[in-house]
């Protein structure tokens, strides 16, 4: 007995001697790789915007490849050669030929992975599900993914590579927001089946700094200041969905992360989860200031 209680009290000082990291993640890692993200985008958007689709089609590329990793744990079988395959072209239809490239880009791709699993379903393996998580994998990955495209190519009074910046800004301003007003004042739970740790209160906070961050970008860009409130707003909710939606993802398949290849923050899917989510809803909303002519 005495010998278990010492090892008890020996396991509690290493408890308070080694405070948890927050989130978990290990800090000295993550930051750096996050600044080199940070450094890469503006490096790729900053000269040329065929940089950046290049990054965005090898981003949908390592993200279709995490998503079928994370799914054969839960016994389907995602056909990820046509997926990456069309992912990249659907990227690059987007650069070329604009909203109507992405549309023909998604039927072509949607028809490849039919046939992709048709084929493995001739060898005895039901397709059923295999199709479901296709159609599912075409229309977030690279379907989401090509609004991105459209956000810098489109330009929108020469404010597309900044939209591009902001539309990762908006993420983290969400996440930081709602980590600190979540910390301090969070006390009631948002969604506690799905993300035990957002709360209400971290919503707010997501709110109010993002609306911030979105109107601080459009006064410097001499853009309408309500148009940037609204989008820190928009931002805010897609941001919370997006991580919500993944989240109720690896926590069906008891997955941490949905991959390793960013030390430090899990997979290229755990960091774009948000901005996927974010980026049509953004287009969205700037396409219709242009057409309606507004100022």
């Amino acid at each position: 007995m005495p010998a278990a209680s010492s090892r008890g009290t020996r396991s509690a000082s290493r408890a308070v001697a080694e405070p948890a990291k927050p989130g978990g993640r290990n800090l000295k890692v993550a930051v750096p790789v996050a600044l080199g993200l940070i450094a890469l985008l503006l490096v790729t958007v900053w000269f040329s915007p065929w940089p950046f689709v290049a990054l965005v089609a090898v981003a949908v590329t390592l993200a279709s490849w995490e998503l079928s990793r994370a799914l054969a744990k839960g016994g389907i079988d995602l056909p990820v050669v046509p997926l990456a395959l069309g992912g990249v072209g659907m990227v690059v239809a987007a650069a070329t030929s604009g909203p109507p490239g992405v549309v023909v880009g998604f039927v072509l791709t949607v028809a490849l992975t039919m046939v992709w699993c048709l084929v493995d379903a001739v060898g005895g393996r039901p397709p059923a599900r295999d199709l479901y998580a296709a159609f599912f994998a075409v229309l977030y990955l690279p379907g989401l993914a090509s609004f991105v495209v459209l956000l810098i190519f489109e330009d929108f009074y020469n404010y597309g590579r900044w939209l591009v910046v902001l539309l990762v800004a908006l993420p983290a301003a969400s996440d930081t927001g709602g980590f600190f007003a979540g910390s301090y004042l969070g006390r009631h739970k948002l969604a506690p089946s799905v993300s035990p740790k957002k709360t209400w209160e971290g919503l707010a906070g997501s709110l109010v700094l993002t609306m911030a961050v979105a109107a601080v970008a459009f006064w410097l860009l001499d853009g309408p200041l309500w148009l940037g409130l609204v989008l820190g707003l928009v931002g805010a909710g897609t941001a919370t969905l997006g991580d919500l939606a993944v989240s109720l993802l690896k926590r069906d398949l008891g997955l941490k992360d949905m991959g390793s290849l960013l030390p430090g923050h899990g997979g290229v899917l755990d960091r774009v989860d948000s901005i996927l989510l974010t980026a049509p809803a953004a287009y969205l909303l700037l396409t219709w200031w242009v057409q309606s002519g507004q100022s």
